[in-house]
């Protein structure tokens, strides 16, 4: 590209100017350097004196005018069977394993996924633990000579996709009966083939560019876990990868479900995937200083909400859903788990990584996804929050959910990352299955590690025991560095 105009420079100049040290989902790197939660307004104080790092903080929170307009009367609920979608399937690769009913049932015990890394030796880091997926098989899925060439999260995507697809009944042969321009794919990746890119990278700086393999770039790019997904299926309907951090898999809900209530497509594949626990990804997070550093309790590490987090724990894995037209269906017999009744989309437009500070992406984003699917906010009783456990960011969501549903006390709100870690990407697709588990079993997982709660925390956490509840519409957030917000909601289905 060519180089910034001397105008354009200053500019740029005067931006990084006036940032602030970068912060992970809302809690800044400052805040990770073992301090705790009362040493935040230390914190405050010192601001301008603070190291400013690679942070591209715009101005403080404007006043914005555009607000999202309250949800006071919710419009009716989708009754056209082309445009109502219900999930039909569901598929995952997770630290639990490869099956559903396991990965809740160790969910619901509250069993902690989280151990130290042995993919690499991470001696020499100070974080040397995670969601690191195990004992992952691909047989059945992937021949052998490409599960040696894929990158794991393209071997993920592609192993979560075909399971998603035979638990909705849709395996070769019936697929074959079927009109497959009509199917569409839309599995998306926060990182990409990060392996398979850092391994092209080491080859070029130590051997030179003649021993970058060919697949260097065709692994790397994001797209290719749905690409991947098609080819190995035969599904020619809308096809592409969405690519925004942590909201990624929540995003291709939504744009999935877009595509069949338009009516370009009857069946779609969606969801996120996932492999960064590797040195580059551990490393690049630890220089972010996002990270809980609690080496010496890797199972106690990710506790959202709780007074005592110091940081997320990185995680991974692929969570994908079959969602469909009820139309489609009935027509084929298919059995019906939920129903996806609408989602949201929005932008804080304000920090790569610091929440708004008026909550207004997040809370804007609930609401409209409420409106999305035609419910009110008095209906919803569950939310599978994003909880990260991050210092800040768990307060913002907090927040965020207090301004759109006035009266949470029948609500209950749980973390799925205190036992599995962040997915990053693949978040959403997990705990969008977490979500539908809840809904069809009526027992809500614990948010483990629940010891010493925020008190600004008024709404249920279901803290460290699982609890039987009926769910009426759930909600699932995810968001993402950028400031990228995404809700998705779901609820039993009803004909």
């Amino acid at each position: 590209m060519a180089s910034l105009s001397g105008t354009a420079a200053a500019s740029a100049s005067q931006v990084l100017s006036r940032n602030r040290e970068v912060k992970s989902n809302g809690a800044s790197v400052a805040q990770y350097r073992g301090l705790k939660p009362e040493g935040i307004s230390r914190l405050a104080s010192a601001r301008t004196k603070q190291t400013r790092l690679i942070s591209i903080s715009a101005r403080k929170c404007r006043t914005i005018r555009a607000m999202a307009s309250p949800t006071v009367t919710a419009p009716k609920r989708e009754k056209d069977p082309k445009k109502r979608i219900v999930i039909t399937g569901m598929g995952l690769v997770s630290v639990f394993g490869s099956d559903i009913d396991t990965f809740y049932n160790k969910l619901l015990d509250g069993e902690s996924g989280i151990s130290l890394i042995d993919r690499f030796d991470a001696s020499t880091f100070p974080v040397r633990f995670g969601g690191q997926v195990r004992d992952f098989s691909s047989k059945g899925y992937i021949d052998g000579k490409n599960d040696r060439r894929l990158d794991d999260s393209w071997r993920y995507c592609l192993v979560a996709g075909r399971r998603a697809l035979a638990d909705a009944n849709l395996g070769p042969q019936v697929l074959e009966t079927m009109d497959r321009s009509r199917i569409g794919v839309v599995v998306g990746s926060g990182m990409g083939g990060i392996t398979a890119f850092s391994t092209g990278v080491e080859a070029l700086v130590q051997k030179g560019y003649k021993k970058i393999t060919p697949f260097f770039i065709p692994y790397s790019i994001t797209n290719m876990g749905s690409a991947l997904l098609a080819i190995d299926t035969g599904l020619m309907g809308p096809n592409y990868s969405i690519s925004t951090a942590c909201a990624t898999a929540n995003y291709c809900f939504y744009s999935a479900a877009n595509h069949i209530r338009r009516g370009e497509a009857d069946i779609m594949v969606a969801g996120g995937t996932e492999a960064a626990i590797i040195p580059t990804g551990l490393g690049g997070f630890i220089a972010c200083r996002a990270l809980s550093q609690r080496n010496d309790n890797p199972k106690k590490a990710s506790r959202p909400w709780d007074k005592d987090r110091d940081g997320f724990v990185m995680g991974e894995g692929s969570g994908v859903l079959i969602m469909e037209s009820l139309e489609s269906a009935k027509k084929r017999g298919a059995n019906i788990i939920a129903e996806y009744l609408g989602g949201a989309i929005t932008c804080d437009a304000y920090h790569m990584t610091d929440p708004r500070s008026d909550g207004l992406g997040v809370s804007s984003c609930i609401a409209k996804s409420l409106e999305d699917a035609g419910v009110s906010p008095e209906e919803v009783n569950y939310v599978n929050a994003h909880a990260t456990s991050t210092l800040a960011g768990d307060l913002a969501e907090v927040n965020a959910i207090k301004k759109v549903f006035k009266d949470t006390s029948e609500m209950k709100m749980n973390g799925t990352k205190s036992m599995i870690g962040h997915g990053l990407g693949a978040a959403g697709g997990l705990e969008a299955i977490a979500t539908v588990k809840a809904i069809t079993t009526g027992w809500l997982h614990p948010t483990i590690n629940q010891d010493n709660l925020e008190p600004d925390v008024t709404i249920d956490t279901v803290p460290n025991s699982k609890k039987k509840h009926e769910v009426n519409v759930a909600i699932s957030n995810s968001f993402g560095f950028g400031g990228h917000n995404s809700v998705v909601v779901f609820a039993p289905f009803k004909p």
